[in-house]
């Protein structure tokens, strides 16, 4: 677990930068320029030092303010559905305004939502968006609950993650998910509304365009006392987040004494944020995880030590955060892809990396998550570097990638059959792309011959349970699930009310937390 200064493990790793690091991958799934969550938390915690909040409840304030994105990526999939395809440019069209301004609401939707696409698109998008009222409300439960799953992953407190839980709340009690009033929404959760509403009309208007805000929703978005006690000091308080990067005031901001943890406890990091990623695309969910356990399984068989075979889990974990660059509509895009969109998948491996080499835990890893689409003969990306580049890690960690990939669905084609995908890859070996010791001790331990034993799932629920649920995670309607599992619709969906019964689950994007944090979709 993670614990304050007072009790200092043998290595210990400081909390804030790392998490800092991680941050700019939530700042990538939330559609928001780097750097984003680190002002916000700056500005949660400056507000916060002016009413004098002080000790462990100001450490609460930076790390839910830090945290706040941490569940963008389970809805992505239907930000996606609304926005034209781009997550991200959704996400991004609403965030400064007010959810009970109706006006600036009709006004955003006509003016910039899906702004760039065919006027077909931006027809569609528009219409999506007016003809379901309740989707704003949708998407910030689907936020909240997953923030609150992954915060308790991350065991940054019982304080932290109800205040996750309560970031879309407002001061009129008009908010959601439970329409806490006042002082009912815990302060953490109170600062990091103000803040956040601060750090977006900052960027995009300048510091008058926050005073603005402030004013403006005092009293219904935001508790009067903490927009009187920003007022009155805002030149300074918006002046400490006006610089191009904000790092090491960041840093410098966490609160006395630093959060430290025991190298363990960053394989459980790793494993949250692998799950984050995961979370974005139906496609992909439980993509990350699964290779981190075919590369664990791969190195013991190609005997790696038990130190580098740790490193090389990590890198599997983390392999894809720069993913949470590229919309939804790119990743599911059922047929080829355009020269622009081709880039942008490319570049996704560049940003794992930088996002990597910020944090001194994990910037060891930088170099070999960046080579997980790299080739043995130079045809692969981000830099298209050849076999001289590439250590033994890094050829392991690319052939059990393409592994489990091939092994999943993707939007352009269904999965591959496992003896199919161990013929793609022995062919990749054979054509000089993938190592060929590589691909060996992947296929070992992959384990095509081997039988496994039938496992107990959670819940009680039963094998078909199972496999429906995973379908409904990434969404398919019953109709479909119906010709997936060779049932008729009306059995499919009882078994699906059945599900709900046993798992309290009643969305897609609450099916996809359930079947990844439960390892569902891997098995």
């Amino acid at each position: 677990m993670v614990r304050s200064a007072h009790f200092v493990p043998e290595n210990p790793t400081r909390l804030a930068p790392l998490l800092g690091a991680l941050s700019l991958a939530t700042d990538l799934g939330a559609g928001n320029p780097t750097e984003s969550a680190l002002r916000t938390t700056l500005l949660a915690t400056r507000v916060a030092g002016v009413l004098g909040v002080a000790g462990p409840a100001l450490t609460d304030v930076y790390y839910t303010a830090l945290l706040h994105s941490l569940g963008c990526s389970g809805y992505a999939h239907e930000a996606a559905a609304l926005g034209a395809g781009d997550d991200l440019a959704f996400l991004a069209t609403y965030q400064a305004a007010d959810s009970k301004d109706g006006r600036a609401f009709l006004g955003l939707t006509f003016g910039k939502l899906a702004r760039g696409k065919s006027l077909p698109a931006r027809v569609g998008a528009i219409a999506r968006v007016l003809t379901h009222p309740s989707a704003h409300a949708d998407l910030a439960r689907a936020h909240c609950d997953q923030a609150v799953a992954l915060g308790q992953h991350l065991d940054v407190g019982p304080a932290v993650v109800a205040a996750l839980g309560e970031m879309y709340e407002r001061h009129d009690g008009r908010g959601v998910p439970h329409g806490l009033p006042g002082a009912r929404i815990s302060l953490p959760a109170r600062l990091l509304a103000l803040a956040q509403a601060l750090e977006v009309n900052l960027r995009t208007g300048g510091p008058p365009a926050a005073v603005a805000v402030a004013r403006a929703r005092r009293g219904t978005s935001f508790h009067p006392e903490l927009v009187d006690a920003f007022l009155a000091h805002a030149p300074e308080i918006l002046e400490a987040v006006s610089a191009p990067s904000v790092w090491d005031a960041f840093l410098d901001a966490e609160p006395l004494p630093h959060r430290v943890l025991e190298d363990e406890r960053v394989d459980d990091i790793a494993l949250a944020f692998g799950r984050f990623v995961d979370l974005k695309s139906p496609f992909t969910l439980g993509h990350s995880t699964g290779v981190a356990r075919l590369a664990t399984l791969a190195a013991a068989r190609a005997g790696t030590s038990e130190t580098h075979t740790r490193r090389l889990a990590r890198a599997a974990l983390l392999h894809d955060l720069g993913r949470l660059s590229v919309p939804n509509g790119i990743w599911d895009k059922p047929g080829p892809l355009n020269a622009a969109e081709r880039e942008r998948v490319r570049l996704h491996a560049y940003h794992s990396e930088r996002i990597l080499t910020q944090a001194p835990a994990l910037a060891s890893l930088a170099a070999l998550v960046a080579g997980h689409h790299e080739r043995l003969d130079g045809s692969g990306y981000h830099r298209g570097v050849g076999v001289g580049a590439l250590e033994p890690a890094a050829r392991l960690l690319a052939a059990c990638d393409v592994y489990q990939a091939l092994t999943e669905a993707r939007a352009h084609r269904p999965a591959m059959p496992p003896e199919a995908a161990a013929r793609e890859l022995r062919a990749l070996a054979t054509a000089g792309k993938l190592d060929a010791d590589a691909v060996a001790a992947t296929l070992d331990a992959a384990g095509h011959a081997r039988t496994r034993a039938r496992k107990a799932w959670p819940a009680g629920l039963t094998d078909r349970e199972v496999a429906i649920l995973t379908l409904v995670a990434r969404g398919l309607p019953n109709k479909e699930i119906s010709r997936a599992v060779h049932l008729s619709p009306l059995t499919v969906k009882n078994h699906v009310a059945h599900i709900h019964e046993k798992t309290g689950v009643a969305t897609r994007a609450a099916a996809a937390l359930y079947a990844v944090t439960n390892a569902l979709v891997e098995s």
